[in-house]
C-alpha cells in the first residue's frame, strides 16, 4: 500500500514567527515530494528481479529508499514538533536527569541547530532505549541518527525550511522554532515508547 501524507499536525496560523506560507510550502512541496518519491522507489523495488539486478542498482535503490523514508518520517516529527505546549511530568523529569533541566536542553538543542545554519541536516531529540535516556542527535542528511533511537522532536535545518521567511538568518529560524515547541507531542511519544 502506498504511503500517504500524514495530516498536518500543527496549525500554521498559530505558529508565531513563521509564516503560514513557509509551513504550507514545506509541507506540500518538500514533505509531499518525499512521500511521492518514496512511493516511486517502493514501486521500482517491487518490480526488481533481485536475482539478476546489478549490485549498483540494488545499492542505489535501497539508499534512496532509506533517504526518502527517513526524510518522510523526520518531516512528520518536525511538523508534530510545532505548536507551543508544555512538557509532561515524565518528559520534564527526563530532561532534568539527562540534560540538567529543560533550559539546558533547549540551549544545547538550539546551539546544535544554529551550528548547522548554512548547511543542511537535522537536530533530533531522541529516546535511546538501550540506555533509557534522552539524547540530542545531529545528522547532516536523512541517513543519520543514533541507531535504535526513536525521534521525539525534529528540527529541519535544510534551507527550504527557513529561507522564505528568514533568508540566510538560520539563527532567527531556530529561535522561532524553539518558541513554538510542541513538548506535549514529544511527551506523548515518550509515554508511548517508554511508558514515561
Amino acid at each position: 500500500m502506498p504511503y500517504q501524507l500524514k495530516p498536518l499536525a500543527c496549525s500554521p496560523a498559530a505558529i508565531t514567527g513563521m509564516s503560514e506560507k513557509i509551513i504550507a510550502s514545506h509541507y506540500e512541496n518538500v514533505y509531499g515530494s518525499e512521500v511521492k518519491r518514496l512511493n516511486a522507489i517502493e514501486a521500482r523495488l517491487a518490480e526488481l528481479d533481485w536475482a539478476t539486478a546489478p549490485a549498483c542498482t540494488i545499492n542505489s535503490l535501497k539508499r534512496e529508499q532509506m533517504m526518502a523514508m527517513n526524510s518522510m518520517l523526520l518531516h512528520e516529527v518536525f511538523f508534530d514538533s510545532l505548536g507551543a505546549s508544555k512538557a509532561s511530568r515524565g518528559l520534564s523529569a527526563r530532561m532534568d536527569a539527562d540534560f540538567r533541566g529543560l533550559a539546558n536542553w533547549k540551549a544545547q538543542f538550539a546551539a546544535m541547530g544554529k551550528a548547522l545554519g548554512g548547511n543542511s541536516g537535522w537536530v533530533v531529540l531522541a529516546w535511546l532505549p538501550r540506555d533509557g535516556k534522552l539524547v540530542n542527535a545531529w545528522a547532516t542528511d536523512h541517513t543519520g541518527n543514533v541507531a535504535g533511537a526513536v525521534p521525539l522532536l525534529a528540527l529541519d535545518m535544510y534551507e527550504h525550511s527557513y529561507d522564505m521567511d528568514f533568508g540566510a538568518n538560520a539563527d532567527a529560524y531556530v529561535d522561532a522554532f524553539m518558541n513554538n515547541l510542541n513538548l506535549y507531542a514529544a511527551s506523548k511519544r515518550l509515554a508511548a515508547i517508554a511508558g514515561i
